[in-house]
Order: structure tokens, then sequence, then C-alpha cells
């Protein structure tokens, strides 16, 4: 009996002990955050939506293609495919820890994932694995270099053009990605600047890095005088056809995961460009007497680049807004360019430097989703947008203005006079895009 009294009270002393330990364990276990799960489902739908956003490479190619003039369109298509082969390699060995990599200071991310170190088949970024949100990512650093092709076609030399994607998405895309996406210092501010798929990230620094380069380039030969008409409209119109296609995996992929918020981007993807493109139609058909089919065209991609930073942010009714918005803004600031006679050649700054700041204000304005604007009474986020737009902005413009300045000093940016009449297929290629006799 006393062996089986002493028994019981050894027993219940160690349960006490252990109570409040096993109590303690699970608050514990409360309180750790859950280990990153793969989803099926998101990796899927990111592995689709990066595929879409490199679908946008030719078609972007397509679209400025048909824009130039016949003796220029495959000189033109080339600086939106090198970069597929330029930039993959880029991003693989420096791009992807500049922009992703451990915050340093907040302007750019250090050296912990070059050349991809450390990422396995396993590794996890939230739901998806590493490689793909990677990849995803370099759809965009990618599509980025070649939207500023478009403001130097027709007079750039192929090996400056070569040299000064590389060292622009080095030197300018990455730390500013970094800035926003990456754990840098305007996801910082408070609130945080947003910017859902790249208004300001991917837009805003392309569209002023193209006015900074063609100071340096000068104008095409015989401009403005000289009647320059875009060779083959329908190319032009296959190719933004194709863009909007492609900028459903640009908007709805960055949500990260096949969620609500990827299906109210893929909503908004739709609506903007939509409205955008008759907006500007009609600008265009009040101030003309005609409505044009690169008017509408051009319009779709202003849209596009407008919602680009609110897709996740903004419900339809908004996007409608800004979509209108964009469309008017991008026709009257295209319309400067004929006043100012600086040679854009196809309206990069127009569309995509004014658009993305437009729409990234727009953001500030009317966000009601995971985010409040300023109709919400947050006047900070709008503060916010102008910081992010006006940083971006200058960084994108001083930066670019000294890459361009030593390419120009060293290997010059711009082919001779006697090239340029000729044409850059037959002289920096070789080639020519119709041999139909």
């Amino acid at each position: 009996m006393k062996s089986k009294a002493l028994l019981t009270t050894v027993t219940a002393g160690f349960v006490a002990l252990l109570t409040p330990l096993a109590a303690f364990a699970e608050e514990a276990a409360e309180a750790a955050p859950a280990a990153p799960v793969l989803n099926t489902g998101d990796t899927a739908w990111l592995l689709i939506s990066a595929a879409l956003v490199l679908l946008m490479l030719p078609g972007l190619a397509l679209f400025y293609g048909g824009m130039v003039r016949a003796k220029n369109v495959l000189s033109t298509m080339m600086h939106s495919f090198v970069v597929m082969g330029l930039i993959a390699v880029q991003w693989l060995v420096v791009g992807y820890t500049i922009a992703f990599g451990e915050d340093k200071g907040g302007f750019f991310g250090g050296l912990n994932k070059l050349m991809f170190s450390g990422i396995t088949p396993d590794t996890l970024f939230g739901t998806i694995p590493e490689y793909v949100f990677a990849m995803f990512q370099a759809m965009f650093a990618i599509i980025t270099i070649a939207l500023i092709s478009g403001a130097a076609a027709e007079r750039i030399k192929f090996s400056a053009y070569c040299l000064f994607a590389v060292l622009w998405s080095t030197l300018v895309y990455d730390p500013v990605a970094h800035w926003v996406w990456g754990g840098g210092w305007l996801s910082k501010l408070t609130p945080a600047a947003l910017d859902f798929a790249g208004g300001t990230v991917v837009h805003l620094s392309s569209g002023i890095s193209a006015l900074a380069l063609i100071l340096f380039l000068g104008k095409r030969h015989g401009f403005p005088t000289e009647r320059m008409a875009p060779h083959s409209l329908p190319l032009t119109l296959l190719g933004a056809g194709l863009l909007w296609i492609g900028w459903f995996g640009f908007n709805a992929g960055s949500a990260l995961a096949a969620n609500g918020i990827a299906a109210l981007a893929f909503t908004n993807t739709t609506i903007a460009p939509g409205a955008a493109g008759l907006s500007w139609m009609i600008a265009e058909w009040i101030h003309t007497g005609r409505p044009s089919a690169l008017g509408f065209a051009s319009g779709v991609v202003a849209g596009l680049v407008a919602i680009t930073p609110a897709a996740g942010f903004v419900t339809p009714g908004w996007a409608l807004v800004i979509g209108l918005g964009a469309g008017v803004v991008c026709y009257i600031a295209v319309l400067i360019k004929a006043k100012l006679k600086y040679d854009d050649s196809l309206d990069v700054f127009g569309i995509h430097g004014v658009g993305g700041a437009f729409g990234a204000l727009a953001t500030g304005a009317v966000a009601t989703v995971g985010a409040t604007g300023l109709i919400m009474g947050n006047a900070g986020q709008l503060l916010s947008q102008v910081i992010g737009i006006s940083a971006a902005a200058a960084y994108a413009f001083v930066v670019t203005s000294i890459i361009a300045f030593i390419l120009d000093k060293t290997i010059g940016l711009r082919v001779d006079k006697e090239d340029e009449i000729v044409g850059l297929d037959q002289t920096q290629h070789s080639e020519s895009g119709y041999n139909l006799f």
C-alpha cells in the first residue's frame, strides 16, 4: 500500500511539473510562424504567368516593328529579342541578387543570391518554388529594357544597345526593383509606396530613361520634316493584342497566388485598357476628325501601363476611371512631343513614362483594396506615391544619362548618317525584313 501511495504521489508530481511545460510548448507553437507550404495551384498559375509575360516580348517586337520604316523592321524587332538572351544571363549572374538579395541599406540587395546561390528545387518563396518566383521576376526585367528600345529606334548602334541593356538593367532596373519589391526603402515608407505590378519599377523607369537616352542620341535624320510613317500597322495591331494577352500574366500573376486578388487584377486588366483605347480614340477623333487604328492600339497600351501599379488595389469601377484618364493624358503627352520636337521614335516617354506616373498617382488616390488612398482619407498614401515617383524618375534619369554619356564617348551610340539612310537592317545585320523581289 505504501509503495502504491508513493507511486501515485510521484506520478501526480510529474504531471504537475509537465503541465506548465506543455502549456508553454503549446503557446510557443502557436506563436511560431507556420513553415511555408508548397501550393501547386499557385505554382501552376505563376508558371503560366511567367510564360505570358515572356509572350509580351514578341508582342512588343511586332508592336514596335510595325511602327518603324520597312528598312528598320528587323533591327527594331531584334532589340526586343536579343534582351531575352542578355538579361536572362544577367539575371542569373547578378540581377536577381541585386533586386531580391538580402537588403543592404535599403538601396540594393546583397550578393547572397549570386548565381541563384542557396536556391534549390525545394526552396520556397511563400507558397511557390523560389525558382518560379525568380523566373517570373526575370521576365519583368527583360520586358523593361526592351520598352526603352522604342525611343531609340532607327538610329542606335546594335552593339551600343546591347551594352546599354546590360548596364541599365544592372544599375537602374535592379536597384529600383529592390526599393519597391525587394525590401528596400520605398517599401518601408509609412505607408509603403504601392506598385502592384510595375507602374514605377517598369514603366516610369523605362519611360524616363528613354527620354534621357534620346537626349544623347539625337534626332533621326530628317526628323521632323521628313514623313516617317509606320510601314505595317497590321503588325502593330497584332503586337498590341499579344501585349494585352501577356499583360494578364504581368498583372494578375503579381498576386503571386491563384486567388481573389489575381482575379481582381485580371478584371482590371480587361477594363482599364479597353476604356483607355476608347478615350484615346475619341480624343483623336475630336482633335483630328478621324479615329485611327494606331491611336486605339496606343490607347490600349496606355491603359495597360496606367492600371499596372493599381491592378490589385482598386475596384473595377476605379479601373474604368483610370483607363479613361490614361487614354486622354497619354494622347496629350504625345501631342506635346510634336510641339517640343524631341525625337522619341515610338512614344515611349509619352505612354510609359507619363502613363506610369499617372497610374502610380491614381493608385495613391483611389486605392481601396488591401490599402487606402486619398479618397478613403489617407493623404499619406498619395505622398508616398509622389516620393516613389520622384525618386525613381530622378535616379533613372541621372544614371541613364551617365551610361549614355560613357557609351557615346567610347564606342558611340549612334550609327553613321549614311548607315541610317540605308537602314539598320542592312547596315547592322546584313539582312532585310522583306525580300519580295
